[in-house]
């Protein structure tokens, strides 16, 4: 008999993993606490912006005519566990308030709210980014509390999620990790993931620890590798070297390679920053802090760029105060082909300039909505030119296509003044040199 697999939080993570496993062919049973956000699932539109979700959400939703109807989304915890026989928890991981540690509270309230319906043979796989030694204590929770005993097992299979290319990464990982302890949790684990294995997605069997720590690790690993080149770009400035000349340079070494080696503002997201702070904490709790203090200066390298990029803009205005100065800023999202602004760089300097005198007006393609929420004082534009219309300076700080493709020349009529900071070293110099605009960008102080 065919697998049913139910899929417990539907947010970003969620959703895209409810819509891939119905795509993979699955009857599927997606469960949130939150009413709006299951009306939205049921009338197949997605509850953030990711390219591509939609569509496939539409293809599988029950109801929506032409649909496979695979998949289907509940609030009934006694209707999931009756349903599923593999269950998929997918909730969030936010940082704790106040704190570096991670908030467990939502993992700890979905898995007490499932065991007590667990009545037969289940399979709970973790997806959530979670501290090493959760999967011991939430396993140990489970042969407790469900009516099943000891076969309501747990494993771990962390998500590998980026964000603009979820639906990619979900339907076709560059590798699947499972923290088991059967092999029958192993063997269901690798029907469910049949399809991308038989494609060549590499399957990594390991024990729970080893799988709580590899997205914690492989972020840590990403953050450090962003945080160096805007190290190197800082150098690069006291010095007049090229930071854009140095990435390319080193990246040519295999050992290093080019990905993530473009300086600018830094990351940020709902995944990075916190991930790594948690790790911190956690090897604080293990005694093991001393194998982790590199990452408190990644974490300070990273959180530095802002700032950076606000006396940069200062610097171009004059060096002096911000009052009276028209700021265009072409970017609110923390990355392209997203609308996810949580601990956006790009609106963390908006809003610093903002607070200190500037007149800043934002320009982003699907973050506007977002941002509004979270920065209601800055001024808002619906394009790029309405934004920077008599700017005394733009800065681009979120590397959309559509602010590469900008015409430097058009712009230029619509300024106060033609100067363009570029924070993410990815727009074409030499074009808005050509167009009479000054132009800066961060580790590149003669560009």
């Amino acid at each position: 008999m065919a697998l049913k697999i139910t899929v417990i939080g539907t947010g970003y993570l969620g959703a895209t993993h409810a819509a891939a496993m119905a795509e993979l062919g699955f009857e599927v049973m997606g469960l949130d606490v939150v009413p709006e956000k299951i009306d939205k699932l049921r009338r197949g539109e997605v509850p953030m912006y990711e390219p591509g979700l939609e569509e496939l959400l539409r293809r599988h939703v029950a109801g929506i005519e032409g649909s496979t109807g695979r998949l289907r989304f509940t609030m009934d915890w006694a209707e999931l566990g009756e349903f599923g026989d593999v269950h998929f928890v997918c909730v969030n991981t936010p940082q704790r308030h106040g704190e570096y540690a991670c908030d467990m509270s939502y993992v700890d309230a979905a898995i007490a709210s499932l065991a007590p319906h667990l009545k037969g043979p289940a399979l709970v796989v973790g997806k959530s980014t979670v501290p090493v030694g959760s999967a011991d204590r939430l396993a140990a929770y489970l042969a407790e509390h469900a009516p099943a005993g000891a076969d309501a097992e747990l494993a771990w299979n962390p998500e590998f999620l980026r964000e603009g290319f979820a639906v990619q990464d979900t339907l076709h990982p560059d590798r699947i990790v499972v923290g088991v302890r059967s092999e029958r949790a192993e063997k269901l684990l690798r029907e469910v993931y049949a399809t991308p294995v038989e494609e060549g997605s590499p399957f990594v069997v390991t024990d729970f620890p080893t799988a709580e720590l590899v997205k914690t690790s492989a972020n840590s690993f990403l953050a450090t590798k962003i945080s160096f080149i805007n190290a190197m770009a800082e150098l690069c400035e006291a010095t007049g070297g090229d930071v854009a000349k140095l990435a390319e340079a080193i990246g040519y070494d295999d050992r290093i390679g080019r990905k993530f080696l473009r300086a600018g503002i830094g990351f940020g997201g709902g995944c990075l920053p916190k991930d790594i702070r948690a790790f911190m904490a956690r090897a604080g709790e293990l005694g093991a802090d001393q194998a982790l203090t590199f990452l408190r200066e990644i974490d300070s390298i990273n959180m530095r760029q802002r700032g950076r990029m606000v006396e940069l803009t200062r610097q171009e205005l004059g060096g002096g105060a911000f009052l009276g100065k028209r700021v265009a800023v072409l970017g609110a999202t923390f990355k392209p082909d997203s609308d996810d602004v949580r601990d956006s760089p790009a609106l963390n300097v908006a809003g610093q300039i903002h607070l200190q005198g500037g007149q800043v007006t934002v320009y982003d393609p699907k973050g506007m909505d977002n941002a509004r929420r979270v920065f209601p004082t800055l001024g808002y534009a619906d394009s790029a030119l309405e934004a920077v219309r008599g700017a005394h300076v733009v800065l681009h700080l979120t590397e959309w296509r559509e602010f590469r493709e900008l015409d430097p020349a058009e712009l230029g009529e619509a300024v106060a003044e033609r100067v363009v900071l570029d924070g993410r070293n990815a727009l074409d110099a030499e074009a808005w040199r050509r167009a009479g605009w000054r132009f800066r960008a961060m580790g590149r102080p003669g560009a």
